[in-house]
């Protein structure tokens, strides 16, 4: 089948093409600089997906299913260019183009930061939960998403959309893991409070079986799906200990005086501890596959604390 891969380039959109070359597809990538390819099996189209004089007629043409794994996650000046703009103008390219024998497949990864967080509330999210997205980032895929969501419904393409949680893997380009497993390597962790944390992580490979699923099995269309493989913290910290081959720490400060310590030493810490960082240390969100599992017969493989060793 031919496909088109935006985003061909970063942690997930370059393992999603090998996967696709692997599996015999027809696979055409847009990328600014042909230097930068990672895969050279790949069909290049060069370009700027936030240039407006981007010819997407020529980008779209032939292409059966789209996977737009394009995403900014740095400057916060260019995400509603990137996520919101761009999407907008490939829609209306390809509802021009499409006919009754001819529907692309337009495959959106997106992420679980649409649901927003609540910190210190037990909280278990759904594909049904109301979308409530807090930063940039996420408000600009959100965005993107019910575009993508409205603009099917006046016909021309189908969809599926992929909102994974924290995606790790060897060569992941979020330092915060890195940062956790420095601290543990140092035996300068602890546990904050006395309730049971969750950790929503998920693997690269994992996520990439379900973009595969998402762009070929029918019952994929018009479906939204999330996808995490949650473990508690403690499960996580011991995974890092083991990989490390140091003692797993037990120790545990009470909520309240963390955040207090954290409000006091913020200033000399230069933002490197800060409250968000509590929050991620404390929250107790879920986000289930049980729609991924009873829709594509599919859930996550590879359990974080074990594939942890990779980082």
């Amino acid at each position: 089948m031919k496909v088109l891969v935006l985003g061909a380039n970063g942690f997930i959109g370059a393992r999603l093409v090998e996967r696709l070359i692997e599996e015999a597809h027809d696979v055409k990538i847009l990328t600014r600089s042909q230097g930068k390819t990672k895969n050279l099996k790949a069909k290049i189209f060069v370009g700027d997906l936030r240039d407006p004089l981007l010819d997407l007629d020529d980008l779209l043409g032939g292409c059966e299913v789209v996977f737009n794994c394009a995403g900014e996650i740095h400057d916060v000046e260019l995400m509603h260019e990137l996520h919101v703009e761009s999407t907008n103008r490939l829609l209306k390219a390809i509802s021009r183009k499409a006919t009754d024998n001819s529907r692309v497949h337009w495959v959106q990864l997106s992420s679980v930061g649409a649901y927003g967080s609540v910190p210190d509330v037990e909280r278990i999210v759904t594909e049904e939960t109301k979308v409530n997205p807090k930063g940039e980032y996420e408000v600009t895929k959100t965005v993107a998403d019910e575009s993508i969501i409205s603009s099917s419904r006046e016909g021309g393409f189908t969809f599926s959309i992929l909102r994974p949680s924290n995606v790790f893997g060897p060569g992941m380009p979020n330092n915060s893991i890195r940062q956790l497993i420095g601290v543990v390597r140092r035996r300068l962790f602890f546990y904050v409070g006395f309730n049971e944390p969750v950790v929503t992580y998920v693997h690269v490979d994992d996520v990439v079986s379900a973009l595969v699923l998402c762009g070929f099995d029918e019952r994929a269309k018009g479906e939204i799906f999330n996808i995490s493989n949650d473990c508690s913290l403690r499960e996580l910290i011991e995974g890092i200990a083991r990989a490390l081959s140091v003692p797993t720490p037990s120790l545990r400060i009470p909520k309240s005086f963390v955040r207090f310590a954290v409000t006091i030493l913020s200033v000399v810490t230069k933002g490197f501890i800060t409250q968000e960082r509590v929050n991620a240390l404390t929250s107790r969100t879920r986000y289930p596959v049980k729609k991924l599992k009873e829709k594509l017969d599919f859930e996550p493989g590879k359990y974080v604390p074990e594939y942890i060793a990779d980082i």
